[in-house]
């Protein structure tokens, strides 16, 4: 059976009588930068807390903060969406639940919770692996100036850790915009999920999927080339050279 192409099928009227297909994509599009550019703030936030404390003195901490990094990356991001947008309102008080399933957008607010904890494991490794990078001596040095612990970290150990792992972060980054599609199975209505409603109802299934990956590809060339900037602006001359210890002499 031969396939019809129809690449006009994007500036046609979308079964909501309102936008074009093509409207539909880049609304989903919208929906997918909102979800991820959110996630974010409370992956680097959570993540940088949890990184900070495996690397802390207190074993206590250290085993708390371990402890989170192996629960939220061993369970697949699938199963946590679905715990939490699912299994949370029927295990939570009755007055609680009624509120999480009656909240506007409630998926949208799921998959960022639980996109932005997910990723904070991730965010939180990285972030240890750059903090004992470092020589220990920088710590040293910090607290024999008369900082304290938390001052060492905030003005000696962390700006030049985040330094350090500015391309993995790069790669969390794009990673939690490509795991934005999961929240289609809880009905948000992301990039993917309109490329999919698009081939549900015109049935044009490689033009919907390939303007949606067009648009991916698009998203991730502006963050990568967005991010190699930063990290030439952020580079400190004699130790990093984008993202990477100076070679030694």
């Amino acid at each position: 059976m031969k396939y019809n192409w129809n690449w006009g099928i994007f500036f046609e009227i979308s079964p909501d009588g309102v936008h074009t297909y093509l409207g539909s994509l880049m609304f989903g599009m919208v929906w997918t930068l909102a979800t991820a550019l959110s996630a974010w703030i409370i992956a680097l936030a959570v993540g940088s807390v949890i990184g900070v404390l495996r690397t802390a003195p207190n074993p206590w901490l250290a085993r708390f903060a371990n402890g989170y990094v192996e629960l939220f990356r061993n369970i697949p991001l699938l199963v946590q969406m679905f715990l939490w947008y699912f299994v949370l309102p029927e295990v939570v008080p009755s007055s609680i639940g009624t509120w999480l399933k009656q909240l506007p957008n409630a998926s949208f607010y799921t998959t960022v919770f639980c996109l932005g904890l997910y990723t904070a494991a991730r965010v939180a490794e990285q972030l240890r692996a750059g903090i004992l990078s470092l020589r220990s001596g920088q710590r040293m040095a910090g607290l024999a100036m008369g900082l304290t612990l938390p001052q060492t970290y905030r003005y000696v150990l962390l700006p030049m850790a985040y330094r350090i792992i500015l391309p993995p972060l790069t790669s969390e980054f794009l990673n939690i915009i490509k795991n934005s599609a999961v929240a289609l199975t809880i009905g948000l209505m992301e990039l993917t999920a309109a490329a999919r409603s698009m081939q549900e109802f015109s049935f044009q299934v490689f033009e919907a999927f390939t303007g949606a990956t067009i648009i991916y590809i698009v998203i991730n060339i502006i963050v990568v080339n967005g991010m190699r900037i930063l990290e030439k602006r952020l580079s400190v001359p004699g130790y990093i050279s984008l993202g990477k210890p100076a070679a030694a002499h």
